[in-house]
C-alpha cells in the first residue's frame, strides 16, 4: 500500500491500516530511513502526571517554570 506526502506534509493513511488500527492519535518516530507510527490513547491527568514523574518533574519545579515564563511575558509587553 502507498501513503502520499502531499505539499502541506500530510500524509493520508490507507483506509484498510486505519480500520486496523482504530486510532485517532499516533506517536511518530524515525527508524533510520523508516516512519513508525504507534497508536496512543491520550489519558489525561493521569497520563500527564505519570509523564511529568518518569522526567524526575516535580510540582516545584512547575512553579518555577511558570514563575519564569510570567517574568519573559511581561518584559516582552514592556519591550513593546
Amino acid at each position: 500500500m502507498l501513503a502520499k506526502l502531499t505539499s502541506k506534509n500530510q500524509l493520508t493513511l490507507p483506509k484498510t491500516v486505519v480500520e486496523q488500527v482504530r486510532a485517532e492519535y499516533y506517536s511518530v518516530r524515525t527508524e533510520g530511513q523508516s516512519i513508525v507510527l504507534t497508536p496512543v490513547k491520550l489519558g489525561g491527568l493521569e497520563a500527564v502526571q505519570e509523564k511529568l514523574a518518569a522526567l524526575g518533574i516535580v510540582e516545584r519545579d512547575v512553579k518555577s517554570a511558570v514563575t519564569w515564563a510570567r517574568k519573559q511575558k511581561r518584559s516582552t509587553k514592556s519591550k513593546s
